[in-house]
């Protein structure tokens, strides 16, 4: 599909950043046909007939759009700082799906002066790379714990000292009495381009990237 020089593949996850994505796709008449959430179809025509919809999985955006089979996407700052960025055009913020990524612990745990003494950590998260960066800047040693969810649950059931995580409101975190002790990152989602795609459908692309940037720059 991304190796067609007249269609246009843009690869989307469903949930928060297809929702808030929503809005933009209207305005640039990249309506989807039919709603990801109702639908088993994992390809989605638009009301532009050139363009098609891709839904992947959050995490799987960036490679797609990185071995061309979609020519652009959206995409978090946090998937993008774990896995790299190489070989992906990042022409705008789009200022949506925003939350941050942090250091959290139970409300007892001396999180601060763990970090003084250098002292070894427990760390469990999904976002291995971005976590051991983190701590290894603090000069802190860590263990990391690889979950995929229910990450609150780790410190109060003994299995990790604090977590790395995305955080919102910060609901979660209380409810499960935990609190925030560090932020690491503010996290907001971006479009992607294959940067081959940027060459070989450029007069169908880069139209849609400017009309993007417009957008994105009225928020």
């Amino acid at each position: 599909m991304g190796k067609n020089v007249n269609q246009l593949t843009l690869a989307l996850s469903k949930g928060r950043i297809f929702e808030e994505t929503l809005p933009t796709l209207k305005k640039l008449g990249l309506e989807p046909l039919e709603n990801p959430g109702a639908s088993r179809k994992l390809v989605i025509g638009t009301k532009n007939p050139i363009v098609k919809i891709m839904m992947v999985r959050a995490s799987d955006v960036p490679t797609y759009v990185r071995y061309g089979a979609a020519d652009f996407g959206v995409a978090g700052r946090d998937v993008l700082v774990e896995q790299g960025a190489e070989g992906l055009y990042q022409p705008v913020d789009l200022g949506i799906a925003k939350c941050r990524m942090v250091v959290a612990s139970t409300v007892n745990f001396e999180y601060e002066d763990v970090v003084k003494r250098g002292t070894r950590v427990m760390v469990a998260t999904k976002y291995a790379k971005i976590a051991t960066s983190h701590f290894a800047g603090k000069g802190v040693h860590a263990d990391i714990i690889k979950l995929y969810g229910s990450m609150e649950l780790a410190p109060s059931a003994g299995l990790s000292d604090v977590i790395v995580d995305l955080v919102s409101s910060g609901a979660t975190l209380r409810a499960n009495n935990l609190k925030e002790v560090e932020e690491i990152m503010p996290i907001s989602a971006r479009l992607i381009v294959n940067r081959t795609a940027l060459t070989t459908k450029g007069s169908l692309l880069r139209p849609i990237l400017k009309q993007v940037e417009v957008i994105a720059g009225s928020f």
